[in-house]
C-alpha cells in the first residue's frame, strides 16, 4: 500500500513529522517499507500558458510556441538559438520532470492554474510517497480510509471523513441481478449512468493522488474507480453499458468458457472461477478483471458501476491460476469490509457526475444475508491480558483502546464482550483482542522481563535418533552435507522408482521440477553430476531430508538420510595407491552411521534387487525384519543415461526407525588375555557372511569378542558351486582366562552349529 502524505493529512493530521509518522505505523504493525519525495528535486519550473503554435521554418519535427509565464520571479533565462531561431525556455512532458516513466507530450495542467507560480506549489509536489508493507491479515489497511483510522487511533486525533452523500437517482433506468453464487458473492449493488462525457478529462489532484499510489491514470471513468479503491479499500468496475445483454447474472464459469480480458489475454476459464456476466457470455473474471468487450472506452456514453463482496475463498488464488496479480485480487483475496459496498457506490456516482457528467439511476442491490460474514461476538478475559501482555492494564485502558478501535465493548463477568467492526474481519478469537491492546499500548512501552519458567530441563534420550552425532560421523569419513531441490525431473524420478507414481506439482518452476521426489537419490545423483563435470574426482555427499510419497488418503512424508560415493577412497597423495571406492567401502559408511545410532546390532543386509541398482551389488537393509534402507551401486544404465562413472554408490536410510534402540549398558573392561582362533569353512557359494556371523554369534555366546572375515576363496582347489571363508574368533572372559579345553568346547560348538545351520565343512 502506497499513499500521499498530503493526502493522509487532509483525513487526519496528528501534530508530528514524517519520520516520527513513519515509525509510529511501524511499531503499530503497519511496516513502513520506504518513504519517498513525490517528485525529484527540480526547480525554477512554473506554469505556461501556451498562447500559439507554430510550426518550424528550418525542421519539420520541431514546432514554435509563444508562451506567457507571466511575472515568473527574479530568476533569468539564459537565451540559445534553435535551428537558428532563438528560444527562452523548455516545455517540460510529465516524463521529463520525473512524475511518469513515459510520455507523449506536454504536462498540461488545468486552465485554472495560475500562470507564472512555481509548479511545485502548483501541484503540490512537496510531499512524500509513504509505502508500506502489510501483512496478510490487515487488508482493512489497503485504503486510505484504514490508514487514517489507525493514525487517529495511534494519535488520539479526529479522522475527518470526506463527504459521503447519497446521489439522487434522476432516471428509472436499471440493471437486473441475479445471484447463482451466493456463497461467493453474497451482496452485488450496481447502478446506471447515462449520458457522460467521454472527453472529460482527470482532475490533475485525482491523477497526482493515483500516480503517488503507484495507479496509472488510464481515464476520467476509469480513474474513478480506481481512486475509491485506493480511498476507501473497495474494488469497483465499470462497464460500458451498451455491451451488456439482458442483465447481469454472478455465477461460477463454464469449464472452459473463453473470455478476452483488459490485458489483452484471452484465457479458457475454470469451473471454479467466479465470473459476471449478461445473458450470453461472462463479461469479467469477479474480483480479478473486467472483460475487453464490455470495457470503457472513448465512445462510452453509459456507464454501469459495478460494487460488490466477494468472498476471499472464492477469489483467493484464482489471479495466480491465471497469471494475474490485480490491485483488486489483492484486496478481494484478504478481505473487504462488506458493509463497504454502499458507501463506495455512492462515492464513485458523485465523483462521476461531477467529472464527467450524466445522468444517475437507482442503485440496485442484491443479497443473500445468510452468506454474509456475521458480526461476532468476542469474550476478553481480564485475567488473560497479563498471562499473554506481561502487563496489566487498567480497566479503564482497555475500554478506551478497545472503544477508540471502532469496537463495541460491554462488560461482562471477568471481562467484556466486544464486537469489532465490520472492517476488521481480522478479529476471530480473543487473543486478537490482547494482540490489538499490545500493539496500541505500544509494545516499546512494555517492560523488558526475563522469562521465568519451573519447569525441568531434560537431557536428551540416549537410545534416541542424534542426526547431528551421524553428521558428525558421516563429515569425518570425508562426507560433504547437501540440500538439493524436494521437486524433481519426472523423467530421473521414474528411473529411480519406476514402480512409485510421484505427487506432480500443480504449478511447478519449470518441467526439470514438476514432481515431489520419492527418494532424495536424484537431488544427489545431480549435485555429484555437477561436481563431476568440475574436476571434482572424488565426491562423497550426504543430505537429510523428507521424501514425499502418496498414501492414498493424503501426503505421506518420511525422513530420510541419504549418500553417495564416487572416486578414489583417499585424495591423492605419495604414500598410498589410488584405490577406487567399492560396495564394501560405502557399507563401512553405512554401518558407522548405524552404530552411532546405537541399532548397528539389529541391523541385517539381505541380497535383494533394486530397479536403480546394480543387480550384483545391492542390498535391502532390514531391523528386526522392517525394511530401513537400501544400498548398492548405481545400475550400468542409469549410470550411462546419467553420465556418471559406474563405480557411484549410493545409500539411503529411513531416519525414523532408526531410533528406539536398546539403552547403552556399562560393561567393564577384562582383565584377562583373549585368545584367537582361526578356522576355513567351505559353503555354498550363495551363503552370505552375515548368515555364517548369526551361527557363530550363537554357538559362541557371551565369550565371542569378535568375529573377522579375512579372506574368501573360489577356486580349483574348491569343488564347483562352493566357497572357502576364513574366520578369526577373538575370545575372551570376564571373570578368568580361558583354557585350552574352554577354547577347543567353544570351536566344538562353533563348528557343529555350521553344519547344521549352513552346511559348513572344516576346510583342511
Amino acid at each position: 500500500m502506497r499513499f500521499s502524505e498530503a493526502w493522509l493529512r487532509e483525513w487526519v493530521n496528528p501534530p508530528i513529522d514524517t519520520a516520527t509518522l513513519s515509525a509510529q505505523l511501524s511499531m503499530a504493525g503497519l511496516e513502513v517499507d520506504a518513504v519517498e519525495p513525490a517528485a525529484p528535486p527540480f526547480r525554477d519550473v512554473v506554469v505556461g500558458h501556451v498562447m500559439a503554435v507554430e510550426p518550424h521554418p528550418d525542421a519539420a519535427k520541431l514546432r514554435l510556441c509563444r508562451v506567457d509565464v507571466g511575472i515568473a520571479g527574479d530568476f533569468r533565462i539564459k537565451k540559445a538559438k534553435l535551428r537558428g531561431i532563438e528560444s527562452f525556455g523548455m516545455i517540460c512532458s510529465a516524463a521529463e520532470l520525473g512524475l511518469a516513466d513515459t510520455s507523449d507530450g506536454i504536462l498540461v495542467l488545468p486552465s485554472t492554474a495560475p500562470v507564472g507560480k512555481d509548479v511545485r506549489v502548483t501541484m503540490a509536489l512537496d510531499d512524500q510517497c509513504i509505502e508500506l508493507d502489510l501483512t496478510p491479515d490487515r487488508g482493512d489497511c489497503l485504503s486510505m480510509a484504514g490508514v487514517a483510522r489507525e493514525v487517529g487511533v495511534l494519535n488520539r486525533v479526529p479522522v475527518c471523513v470526506p463527504p459521503m452523500t447519497s446521489v439522487t437517482a434522476v432516471i428509472d433506468d436499471q440493471m437486473t441481478v441475479d445471484l447463482c453464487a451466493t456463497a461467493a458473492c453474497p451482496r452485488y449493488l450496481c447502478r446506471v449512468v447515462q449520458g457522460i462525457d467521454p472527453a472529460a478529462d482527470t482532475p490533475l489532484w485525482m491523477q497526482e493522488r493515483l500516480r503517488r499510489g503507484r495507479l496509472r491514470p488510464i481515464g476520467a471513468v476509469v480513474d474513478i474507480t480506481n481512486y475509491v479503491l485506493l480511498e476507501l479499500g473497495q474494488p469497483m468496475h465499470a462497464f460500458d453499458l451498451q455491451q451488456i445483454q439482458d442483465g447481469i447474472q454472478v455465477r461460477m464459469a463454464y469449464p472452459g468458457e473463453p473470455l478476452a480480458l483488459l490485458n489483452g489475454d484471452r484465457v479458457k476459464l475454470r469451473e471454479d472461477t467466479l465470473v459476471i456476466a449478461d445473458a450470453q457470455h461472462a463479461v469479467a473474471m469477479a474480483g480479478i478483471m473486467g472483460g475487453a468487450e464490455t470495457a470503457v472506452n472513448e465512445a462510452t456514453r453509459d456507464v454501469l458501476l459495478e460494487s460488490a463482496f466477494f468472498s476471499p475463498t472464492a477469489i483467493s488464488g484464482r489471479a495466480r491460476a491465471y497469471g494475474l496479480h490485480t490491485d483488486s485480487s489483492h484486496r478481494f483475496e484478504r478481505g473487504v469490509d462488506p458493509q463497504l459496498q454502499r458507501i463506495a457506490m455512492e462515492r464513485a456516482t458523485r465523483l462521476l457526475c461531477d467529472i464527467v457528467g450524466g445522468r444517475p439511476g437507482p442503485v440496485v442491490t442484491a443479497v443473500s444475508d445468510p452468506d454474509l460474514p456475521k458480526p461476532r461476538e468476542l469474550v476478553l478475559r481480564r485475567q488473560r491480558i497479563p498471562q499473554v501482555l506481561g502487563i496489566e492494564l487498567e480497566d479503564e485502558q482497555i475500554s478506551d483502546i478497545l472503544t477508540r478501535l471502532g469496537m463495541h465493548v460491554e462488560p461482562a463477568d471477568g471481562g467484556w464482550r466486544v464486537t469489532p467492526p465490520s472492517s476488521r474481519f481480522d478479529l476471530e478469537l480473543e487473543v486478537d483482542l490482547i494482540a490489538e491492546l499490545g500493539r496500541i499500548y505500544g509494545y516499546n512501552n512494555i517492560p523488558v522481563t526475563h522469562a521465568r519458567s519451573a519447569a525441568t530441563t531434560r537431557a536428551p534420550l540416549e537410545m534416541a535418533f542424534d542426526l547431528e552425532r551421524v553428521r558428525q560421523v558421516l563429515v569425518s569419513r570425508g562426507f560433504h552435507e547437501a540440500i538439493t531441490y524436494s521437486f524433481v525431473s519426472p523423467q530421473q524420478q521414474s528411473q529411480i522408482d519406476p514402480d512409485l507414481t510421484p505427487l506432480s506439482l500443480a504449478n511447478p518452476l519449470s518441467a526439470e521440477f514438476s514432481v515431489m521426489r520419492t527418494s532424495l537419490w536424484p537431488g544427489l545423483l545431480q549435485a555429484a553430476r555437477q561436481n563431476l563435470s568440475r574436476q571434482q574426482s572424488r565426491v562423497r555427499l550426504f543430505e537429510s531430508g523428507l521424501r514425499f510419497r502418496d498414501a492414498g488418503d493424503g501426503l505421506q512424508q518420511q525422513a530420510m538420510l541419504a549418500g553417495l560415493s564416487v572416486g578414489p577412497t583417499l585424495p591423492e597423495q605419495w604414500g598410498e595407491r589410488l584405490r577406487q571406492v567399492d560396495f564394501y567401502d560405502l557399507k563401512a559408511d553405512v554401518e558407522a552411521v548405524l552404530a552411532a545410532s546405537g541399532c548397528s546390532a539389529d541391523c541385517d543386509f539381505i541380497a535383494v534387487s533394486h530397479p536403480a541398482l546394480h543387480p550384483g551389488q545391492c542390498a535391502r537393509i532390514e531391523r528386526h525384519g522392517r525394511e530401513l534402507g537400501w544400498i548398492g551401486t548405481l545400475h550400468p544404465s542409469l549410470s550411462a543415461t546419467l553420465e556418471v562413472p559406474p563405480e557411484l554408490h549410493l545409500f539411503e536410510l529411513d531416519t525414523e526407525s532408526l531410533g528406539g534402540s536398546l539403552k547403552p549398558k556399562f560393561v567393564p573392561l577384562s582383565k584377562f588375555p583373549s585368545i584367537r582362533r582361526d578356522i576355513a569353512i567351505v559353503v555354498n557359494a550363495a551363503v552370505a557372511f552375515d548368515s555364517v556371523r548369526h551361527c557363530v554369534e550363537d554357538a559362541a555366546g557371551e565369550l565371542l569378542r569378535d568375529l573377522l572375515l579375512f579372506d574368501v576363496y573360489i577356486g580349483d582347489k574348491i569343488e564347483s558351486g562352493r566357497k572357502s571363508m576364513a574366520l578369526g574368533l577373538i575370545l575372551q572372559a570376564d571373570s578368568q582366562t580361558l583354557t585350552d579345553q574352554d577354547v577347543e568346547s567353544v570351536m566344538a560348538r562353533v563348528v557343529d552349529r555350521l553344519a547344521t545351520d549352513v552346511n559348513a565343512q572344516l576346510r583342511t
